[in-house]
């Protein structure tokens, strides 16, 4: 396979933005394509047939240019459809609950580890079934914030409704005593500087988007994948899909990213 080749990353929205940012930082030799399905968001109230029939789709398509590795940079596509995809597609595919499911059972010192997401992500029970196959000791308290995408979406990381929401979907989760908060949806990274206001400098919040990029990197370099060209311009390394409302979908990326989009294109993914 060309080393070469480009990175496929895929998302429900913007959210994965989070995880092609960290890949961005911690490999930034490596091309990547990213797509985001706008047009069928959110992943999180929908049935697990239908996300993966979307991951299918969306991974179709990002074959179609010729990608060496894929990361399902989705919490709720992560936990319903990884385990398909990766029997489907003879290609590296890897997800984001395992990463950061790992770290958090590899770092906890009392055993008590809390998990954010949205209701499906949660209702899968993926991250504690994972976490519990490490470490059997350890306690997780799971708790569904499905407000929380909606407020990173507008724009309002650093807002006062935000905070008042986070208090109120973590203050359980504070009286669990956990060290250890995993941020399970790629939007939470966003607002880790609220999150981690609440729960005090004694919890340690998991971002699933950096590991999931550290395990990347050395997925590639296991597999003898890793670029070692010499790194470009962002408009020849990156390229940005969407499936619907590419205008919203740049402005969201542009004030994230370490550069602005010049372009995005929209595609029909239903065709794939």
């Amino acid at each position: 396979m060309d080393k070469n080749a480009p990175i496929g990353v895929f998302d429900s929205g913007v959210g994965g933005l989070t995880v092609a940012r960290e890949i961005m930082r911690q490999i930034p030799n490596e091309r990547i394509m990213y797509f985001g399905d706008t047009a069928r968001l959110p992943y999180g109230s929908k049935s697990k047939d239908n996300i993966i029939k979307y991951s299918r789709q969306i991974i179709r398509f990002l074959q179609t240019e010729n990608v060496k590795a894929i990361v399902v940079a989705c919490n709720t596509a992560s936990a319903l459809a990884l385990d398909e995809m990766q029997q489907e597609f003879d290609l590296p595919i890897i997800g984001v609950v395992k990463p950061g499911a790992k770290v958090a059972a590899e770092t906890t010192k009392n055993k008590r580890i809390g998990l954010i997401g949205t209701d499906s992500n949660i209702r899968s029970g993926v991250y504690t079934k994972y976490i519990k196959s490490l470490r059997p000791d350890v306690c997780v308290f799971e708790k569904a914030c499905p407000l929380f995408v909606p407020l990173v979406e507008e724009g309002w990381l650093h807002d006062s409704i935000t905070e008042q929401v986070a208090q109120r979907y973590l203050s359980e989760l504070k009286e669990k005593q956990i060290d250890t908060l995993i941020m399970g949806c790629t939007h939470y990274p966003l607002i880790r500087s609220t999150l981690g206001k609440i729960m005090g400098d004694n919890v340690n919040l998991v971002n699933p988007a950096y590991e999931t990029a550290i395990e990347l990197k050395s997925l590639l370099n296991r597999d003898n994948l890793a670029n070692r060209c010499v790194i470009d311009s962002p408009s020849s390394m990156y390229r940005f899909y969407v499936s619907d409302a590419e205008e919203k979908f740049k402005e969201f990326a542009n004030s994230i990213l370490p550069f602005d989009i010049t372009m995005t294109e929209q595609i029909n993914i239903e065709q794939y």
